[in-house]
């Protein structure tokens, strides 16, 4: 909004004496001139100084550039500073500046003798009256907006939170529970593979605590771990038969898509050992280019249409890289779940 007034004063500025409506020297169109860039440059550069201090810095200029244009359109600039001061320093300064401004306008008409009986006087101070109204009016406005999508970012990255521990403390912990029955049921039979069963659970607390530092998957999108690895390894640490098979080129795909898979085939592994009892998994990725599609089928024991969090989740995360989900499941049907996601446009 400043932006595109100081450009308006500027062109309205200069066009006055380009038409001859209004006659200022050079020293002084230069100076207008030299007031409306330096306003430019701290739209750009002044957002990380002081407050106060800014808003002081631009009314300063304003009353530089309403007295150095002899169009009279630079005076219109006063109403940014109730506007700033609103967002800048809260509603009561908003106020308290649309007052400062209004009451200095009318101290500058007062030292003209019978400016109340001058019609254009009037009609002036009546404008600027009203476009105060409006500046404070669409200041609250907006400030509500900036609330409300704070907030709202405020609520999505918990609900990212809440999907990242869902999916990734789970699913370790489901992983540990797998390995501390078989370690338990092999401790006097085999204790060679009860031992790496134990193994395998603290290895799977360990990348618990890593998830939780970083909140993200077991995909690392850096590009140090392809989903035919991280798919291959996950599937290697559950007790249940799983084969994984993963064809075509995943440079097509960008990170957050791929993480997405990820996910969607680590709560579903997680959901067929946990709740399903499922003996075979199938794991199934083909990426084309245009779209990735993965295809986890299970031999458990299915379940109805009800959504829980974790169902939501993985659609929450695919619909987030554009991507969708389809789940199909029957009581005693076994469950198959298909994922999808659109490549890039290399």
């Amino acid at each position: 909004m400043a932006t595109f007034l100081y450009v308006t004063v500027l062109v309205a500025g200069l066009y006055g004496q380009v038409a001859g409506l209004c006659h200022a020297s050079t020293p002084r169109t230069a100076g207008f001139v030299g007031a409306l860039a330096v306003l430019l440059v701290l739209e750009a550069v002044g957002r990380h100084r002081p407050a106060a201090l800014m808003l002081a810095v631009r009314a300063g200029l304003y009353v530089s550039v309403a007295v150095l244009d002899c169009s009279g359109t630079g005076r219109s600039l006063f109403l940014l500073i109730p506007f700033i001061g609103y967002f800048t320093l809260g509603r009561r300064a908003g106020y308290g500046l649309a007052g400062g401004c209004l009451a200095a306008v009318v101290a500058a008409l007062a030292t003209r003798p019978g400016w109340y009986t001058d019609s254009e006087a009037v009609s002036d101070l009546l404008m600027f009256v009203i476009g105060l109204v409006f500046a404070i009016a669409m200041a609250t406005v907006a400030h509500r907006y900036a609330d409300q999508a704070a907030e709202l970012a405020i609520a999505a990255e918990r609900a990212r939170l809440a999907r990242d521990i869902h999916d990734n403390v789970g699913h370790h912990l489901t992983v540990i529970s797998v390995q501390l029955e078989k370690s338990a049921a092999f401790r006097t039979l085999d204790p060679e593979t009860a031992a790496q069963a134990l193994e395998d659970a603290r290895e799977s607390a360990r990348l618990a605590l890593e998830d939780v530092r970083r909140s993200v998957g077991g995909l690392r999108t850096d590009g140090r771990v392809s989903l035919s690895t991280a798919l291959t390894d996950m599937a290697a640490r559950f007790d249940m038969g799983v084969t994984v098979d993963v064809t075509g080129d995943e440079s097509r795909f960008d990170g957050p898509a791929l993480t997405a898979l990820y996910h969607a085939a680590q709560e579903s592994l997680t959901n067929a050992r946990r709740h399903a009892a499922a003996t075979k998994v199938t794991v199934e990725a083909v990426l084309d280019g245009r779209e990735a599609r993965l295809v986890v089928t299970d031999d458990g024991s299915g379940f109805t249409s009800t959504e829980g969090f974790g169902v939501r989740g993985m659609r929450e995360r695919l619909e987030l890289v554009g991507g969708s989900l389809r789940i199909d499941s029957a009581p005693g049907s076994g469950t198959r779940v298909t994922a999808t996601v659109p490549g890039t446009s290399r």
